[in-house]
């Protein structure tokens, strides 16, 4: 089928944003995503009309559209952030990250997949996270034929068990493993209701999450902006910490911006890392 997507959505950008690590251009200019049960492939085919497949249209409107955040108007986000740069010092810096970062969305992802992906994420390339996740989803997912490829959807907590754990030590995790054990097992055992919550406001969420072995404020708020969508959120890594030391003059200006303080922390993240970055998809 095809869709028509008006407001800011570039699927190279999107891939590449460091939010997710599963979706992948797998042939030039087809993209695809997997998510929980569910998969699908893009293609630009025209401006804002794309070529979807692998999904019905029931599955777009009831599951992608939310993933992707089409609800949410990124251009009036960034105009927003326009207006911001122009209160602060810093304002060129901030206009300049967020035309590179254009086309990025918050997506909206599944919580266990999240949780699990950033605590691997410590100290580690986008690559080799990449790496460790697609073999977790191997070892312990549930394998599909797709019309284009064979693909393997990331785990339950269930096909976790006392038997096949020792396989996270393979998985290229490192001392993560331990951590990515107690956080299965804390879901397991019900000590965490990864669905419950979503019913917490947002330092509470955070506090929730930071008790999982291994999980800081880093992880933590990672897993609440990219799951739980609390897009005010700001995980603060090395690039981040890099912006507020050199281009803030040591100020957090997240503070300052709001509510969609995420999206920003988002856009700097992506244009301090790929300030020459070309887009196709």
């Amino acid at each position: 089928m095809q869709v028509k997507i008006s407001d800011d959505f570039d699927l190279k950008k999107i891939v590449a944003s460091g939010q997710c690590f599963r979706p992948k251009e797998i042939t030039p200019g087809l993209f695809r995503f997997i998510s929980g049960k569910h998969f699908v492939y893009f293609k630009r085919i025209g401006d804002d009309i794309f070529d979807v497949s692998g999904c019905s249209a029931e599955e777009w409107e009831g599951f992608w559209k939310n993933y992707f955040d089409l609800q949410t108007n990124y251009a009036d986000i960034r105009r927003k952030i326009f207006d911001f740069a122009e209160t602060v010092a810093c304002g060129n810096f901030l206009k300049d990250v967020t035309d590179c970062g254009e086309g990025i969305r918050i997506l909206r992802q599944e919580r266990f997949e999240m949780l699990l992906s950033f605590i691997i994420s410590q100290r580690r390339s986008i690559p080799s996270i990449r790496n460790s996740v697609e073999l977790i989803c191997k070892f312990f997912g549930r394998e599909v034929e797709t019309p284009c490829e064979k693909i393997f959807l990331f785990p339950e907590p269930e096909n976790f068990n006392a038997e096949n754990i020792g396989k996270l030590s393979k998985c290229g995790t490192g001392y993560r493993a331990d951590y990515l054990k107690d956080a299965i097992e804390k879901i397991l055992s019900g000590e965490i209701d990864l669905a419950a919550l979503d019913n917490l406001p947002d330092e509470k969420l955070v506090e929730e999450l930071k008790k999982i072995r291994g999980v800081g404020d880093k992880v933590a708020n990672c897993v609440a902006l990219y799951a739980y969508h609390r897009a005010d959120r700001v995980p603060v890594d090395v690039w981040i910490k890099r912006a507020i030391e050199e281009d803030f003059g040591g100020e957090n200006i997240f503070e300052k911006f709001g509510k969609n303080a995420g999206v920003l922390q988002q856009y700097i993240f992506f244009g301090k890392r790929n300030k020459k970055f070309s887009s196709v998809g």
